[in-house]
């Protein structure tokens, strides 16, 4: 079992950025895939990114990439994501997850992330 605690959420305005934070339990941390999602209202839980257990592969949604940036820290056992260029359709609840075989295996509670135009 793994506990995920995510932060950093909050207001922003368009054009502005954030990093959220997840912090995971447990020892087994640098042996997980990790990842975020989002989910929008009224919308199905999108992938946004995603980084491999050394941090050495990174992968991101089309509609983020190059503006969203995963990284981790594993002597910290905490995976970031930095969000620079935010737009309204930012606007989302962030969940941070661990990836087995590439699906979502343990999810966070998730953090508001809210872009006004």
């Amino acid at each position: 079992q793994v506990q995920l605690v995510e932060s950093g959420g909050g207001l922003v305005q368009a054009g502005g950025s954030l990093r959220l934070s997840c912090a995971a339990s447990g020892r087994t941390f640098s042996t997980y895939a990790m990842g975020w999602f989002r989910q929008a209202p009224g919308k199905e839980r999108e992938s946004v990114a995603s980084i491999s257990r050394t941090g050495g592969s990174t992968s991101y949604a089309n509609s983020v990439k190059g503006r969203f940036t995963i990284s981790r820290d594993n002597a910290k056992n905490t995976v970031y994501l930095q969000m620079n260029s935010l737009k309204p359709e930012d606007t989302a609840v962030y969940y941070c997850v661990v990836l087995v075989g590439g699906t979502p295996r343990y999810w966070g509670q998730g953090t508001q992330v809210t872009v006004s135009s």
